[in-house]
């Protein structure tokens, strides 16, 4: 199994900045990418962002392009999502996930793509 431990979150004003991390441990041997989902009350699991860990290639959802940049490091099997230019409508759960099983055809942007799940972090910006 693996596992995910995610840290970062918090309360910061609008304009500002909030450094997720989220490092997978366990049989980590496996992994094939590693991403970023948001989530508000009520809502749908959002795609935010991922790193195909293979091809060594990060995607962006369009609404947080330019603003976030997700970076790897191989050695720690961790992730960051840095988060800059923070607005009121990024305020959500965040959650990272880890595919821990080989897929086809696929591009990592679905929650249903990814196998682990870390506990969730908040993030809170105020207008």
């Amino acid at each position: 199994q693996v596992q995910l431990v995610e840290s970062g979150g918090g309360l910061v004003q609008a304009g500002g900045s909030l450094r997720l991390s989220c490092a997978a441990s366990g049989r980590t041997f496996s992994l094939y990418a590693m991403g970023w989902f948001r989530q508000a009350p009520g809502k749908e699991r959002e795609f935010v962002s991922t790193i195909n860990w293979i091809r060594r290639t990060t995607y962006y959802a369009d609404s947080v392009k330019g603003r976030f940049t997700s970076s790897r490091d191989n050695a720690k099997n961790t992730v960051y999502l840095q988060m800059n230019s923070l607005k009121a409508e990024d305020t959500d759960v965040y959650y990272c996930a880890a595919a821990g099983s080989p897929r086809t055809a696929v591009a990592y942007t679905s929650p249903d793509e990814y196998d682990y799940w870390g506990q969730g972090t908040q993030v809170t910006v105020s207008s």
